[in-house]
């Protein structure tokens, strides 16, 4: 026993002495020249962008799904007439168009509380019946208050009050890119919503044949097929960005590209429309081109976008303005326009008797001239 404990207890001294003299023998450490591979945590609060993805568009969706109706639009009796081509046959199908009465269907946003709603002016430009189903289900017969074939818009008036709206986004504002849903009914499913984004703005399609047509559509992927037409389109927070027109196809349904007119355009000729009967154009009066980098060299410029005045029409504003053929326009009222899309949107928001601010190159200079819009 006595054996054992010495056994043990030499042991440990032994252990004792090893360990005395490793730390003799192990390198001292510079503390000051030491790597330290930990870092201190720092909570920094960050500010959500708002035009970031969202985590669902739940609030969107809730908010413009009450708002957007669904439109029963037909033709009965002696109404039908000879129509011709149709530049949205492809949106409805072509039983729309030819072959005694017409029937179709569409969508519809609710523009006032008391009963004003936008469509498109193909929805219900045969109809001398429209009727129109909120989205609890009520019925109504419609009026059709005044249509705009320059534009496609339409406004239709039911007999209700306290009807849920949307708040109107400022459509100069959306950015390529951002975050859009399409609510309507296509395929006569009622209370479809889709998601994309904005692919494009101030497009032209030449969708539009009447020669003062405006066509500065807004291009989104998110999927409109037919009945979607006279839908609505809204940012990620529910804003109302635009009216959803057309789609560019093949086949007669959703390929890819879709196109909606810009709200800040819709709620001038709504309100004409409302006010007057008809859209109040303001016009300029000139023929013109978007500039291009040869058209900028032959005219010896220095930049490569604008609008180029290829004609000045007699006794329109443009003539009395002073305006010249081979002016280039580069703003509106300062707001800067890199094609004729732009220009014809922006000045299209206008009356007759309001002054446009042009800024023009001519001959390499700049300068500002006042237009007073004539009616066209």
């Amino acid at each position: 026993m006595k054996q054992l404990i010495s056994l043990v207890f030499a042991g440990m001294i032994g252990g004792m002495v090893a360990m005395t003299g490793m730390y003799f023998l192990q390198p001292k450490s510079n503390s000051a020249n030491s790597e330290n591979y930990t870092t201190p945590i720092h909570n920094q609060n960050v500010k959500w962008d708002q035009n970031a993805v969202p985590f669902d568009f739940k609030s969107a969706a809730k908010k413009a799904m009450p708002v957007v109706v669904h439109i029963t639009a037909s033709e009965t009796g002696t109404a039908s007439r000879n129509r011709g081509n149709n530049p949205f046959e492809d949106l409805f199908g072509g039983d729309w168009f030819y072959g005694g009465p017409q029937k179709g269907t569409g969508s519809g946003v609710i523009y006032t509380k008391e009963g004003y709603i936008i469509t498109n002016n193909h929805v219900v430009d045969f109809a001398d019946e429209v009727e129109v189903t909120l989205y609890d289900n009520r019925t109504f017969q419609a009026k059709v208050v005044g249509t705009d074939k320059t534009t496609d818009l339409a406004v239709l008036k039911i007999e209700a009050t306290d009807l849920p709206t949307l708040k109107i986004a400022d459509s100069d504002n959306a950015e390529v890119g951002e975050w859009v849903l399409a609510v309507g009914n296509p395929f006569d499913l009622t209370s479809t919503v889709t998601a994309g984004i904005i692919s494009a703005k101030a497009r032209n399609i030449n969708i539009l044949s009447n020669k003062k047509s405006i066509e500065s559509f807004i291009q989104t992927d998110a999927a409109v097929n037919p009945g979607n037409s006279g839908g609505a389109l809204v940012d990620a927070e529910g804003k109302l960005v635009g009216i959803n027109t057309a789609i560019a196809t093949q086949t007669g349904s959703f390929s890819g590209y879709s196109f909606a007119i810009p709200i800040n355009i819709v709620t001038k000729v709504v309100d004409d429309l409302i006010q007057y009967g008809k859209s109040q154009r303001g016009l300029i009066g000139i023929d013109i081109q978007d500039l291009d980098s040869d058209h900028a060299e032959e005219l010896g410029l220095k930049i490569n976008q604008g609008v180029v005045i290829v004609g000045v029409i007699d006794g329109m504003a443009g003539q009395f303005a002073g305006l010249l053929p081979d002016d280039v326009i580069t703003k509106v009222d300062d707001k800067t326009v890199k094609s004729s899309p732009e220009l014809q949107e922006l000045v299209g928001r206008k009356r007759p008797g309001d002054v446009v601010n042009l800024t023009i190159v001519r001959n390499g200079k700049t300068q500002k001239i006042p237009v007073r819009l004539k009616a066209g």
